[in-house]
């Protein structure tokens, strides 16, 4: 019988190294930059971070900045900054005249200001004009991650004018797969798919190829609402325009990329409860100041939960083996909280959801809790329940009626710290704040609280109350 035929998968080069030992090699300028020419700016970008300060700059010299350019768009600020800072102003200026210029403000930001100025000064007067208008918006606001890369014709031109229009431009832009169009006014008119101005015939009018209806947002917008537009598009540049209507310039689909992972990244930091993201080289201070604000709210909070719990001291002194099972209640409520803040803060990305379908979310999330609840909580019961009974010598009345109780509470918890995990996250959106805030070490502590007197309120009642236990 034949042995069948393993079909081996081709090893990825290694193009990072291969840059590496190029560069640290010893091969004349012209022969390395042509070599350095074949690989994608993206290799180049990680090449640069492995290179000592020495052969980064030997690279600089030698590449074109067109290439060099190119790797920069692969980099984050910081980096690219101090790279920059490795330069003459000459150099960095000719880099920063190649990158995409909402790239360009961004790298500008971090550096010093008096080497901002002397770079700034080097560079074309169009791009510093492109630069300071983008550099005029917030941080929050689309305009700030516009780029002035893409092709603007005038809709009263003819097809063969467009044509010399798009080659004419195109030998400075490289976003051409779609086409702008503006008024006599500068006014955003529509937009011409590439494909279809090649294809179309000489005497075809230009209105005809024109889609009126495209997408577009306004430069003061916030990114939040923008994102909510554009990703229901599948369009490679959105046109960006001022309050008279006219076009800034455009969004690329790449940008919108980074604008969402820079969204889900703060996301993610506020449900860590910090309150901006932190990287790796951030000072000590710094990340202090991140991560303080919700550590003092959570310090005030956890007093109130110990608190509570001293409410309930005589419970615990009579009936101390209930204070073993503590921790269970706490962890699944607090888990189940989180579970369901997740799902809220997911779904409410949708700007449009009606009271109904909210009141939906919050009862759907109820149920799971409590379903789920009940499969854990009989769990809990038995298992529990068999635990005390065997290991802790006790008679298996008292030891079911604990578990019993326990279940009991794990049942109620869960279902209250899902409503509660529903519930605070939908109440900061309808005040106008992000719902992020909600946080994941926030809703915890507010369930420990729900936990905490939930399962000593029923260890009273029916432990004590009840069945006389103390």
């Amino acid at each position: 019988m034949d042995e069948p035929n393993i079909v081996e998968m081709p090893d990825y080069p290694e193009y990072v190294e291969e840059i590496v030992r190029l560069i640290k090699g010893n091969q004349s300028p012209k022969a390395l930059a042509e070599k350095l020419g074949d690989y994608h700016g993206s290799d180049l970008a990680d090449a640069m971070e492995q290179l000592a300060p020495a052969e980064r700059k030997k690279l600089f010299r030698i590449c074109p900045a067109e290439l060099v350019s190119e790797a920069f768009e692969h980099l984050d600020e910081d980096s690219a900054s101090a790279y920059l800072n490795e330069m003459d102003i000459k150099k960095a200026a000719e880099i920063v005249s190649g990158l995409e210029t909402d790239t360009a403000a961004d790298v500008l930001h971090e550096i010093p200001k008096d080497r901002r100025i002397l770079i700034i000064d080097e560079l074309p007067e169009d791009i510093r004009r492109e630069i300071r208008l983008i550099a005029s918006f917030d941080e929050e606001e689309i305009g700030s991650r516009m780029t002035t890369n893409c092709i603007v014709i005038r809709e009263s031109l003819s097809v063969k004018q467009a044509m010399n229009e798009l080659i004419r431009q195109a030998e400075e832009n490289d976003n051409i797969s779609t086409i702008f169009v503006t008024d006599e006014n500068e006014e955003f008119y529509g937009a011409i798919d590439l494909k279809e101005l090649i294809t179309a015939r000489s005497s075809a009018s230009l209105s005809s190829l024109i889609a009126t209806s495209f997408p577009y947002v306004y430069a003061q917008e916030s990114i939040d609402d923008c994102i909510e537009k554009l990703k229901d598009y599948s369009e490679d540049s959105i046109p960006v325009l001022d309050e008279n209507n006219r076009l800034l310039g455009v969004i690329t689909a790449r940008s919108v990329i980074e604008v969402v992972d820079d969204e889900m990244g703060e996301d993610y930091a506020r449900l860590a409860g910090l309150t901006a993201e932190e990287d790796l080289n951030e000072p000590l201070r710094a990340s202090m100041k991140k991560r303080l604000p919700w550590l003092m709210i959570l310090l005030g909070l956890g007093m109130l939960v110990s608190s509570v719990v001293g409410v309930f001291e005589q419970v615990i002194a009579q009936l101390t083996i209930i204070m073993a099972f503590q921790s269970l209640i706490l962890d699944m409520a607090g888990n189940v909280g989180t579970q369901s803040l997740a799902v809220t803060i997911r779904v409410l990305m949708d700007e449009n959801l009606t009271f109904r379908q909210k009141a939906h979310l919050v009862t759907k999330e109820m149920r799971v809790g409590f379903c789920n609840g009940i499969l854990l909580g009989t769990l809990s019961f038995v298992f529990v329940g068999l635990y005390i009974c065997f290991f802790k010598d006790k008679p298996a009345g008292f030891s079911f009626a604990v578990s019993g109780c326990i279940g009991a509470s794990l049942i109620l918890a869960m279902l209250i710290s899902s409503a509660v995990g529903t519930l605070i996250p939908l109440f900061f959106k309808k005040i106008k704040v992000d719902p992020a805030v909600a946080s994941g070490p926030l809703i915890t502590t507010v369930n420990d609280l729900v936990a905490v007197v939930t399962y000593y309120g029923l260890s009273w009642l029916l432990l004590i109350g009840v069945f006389n236990f103390a």
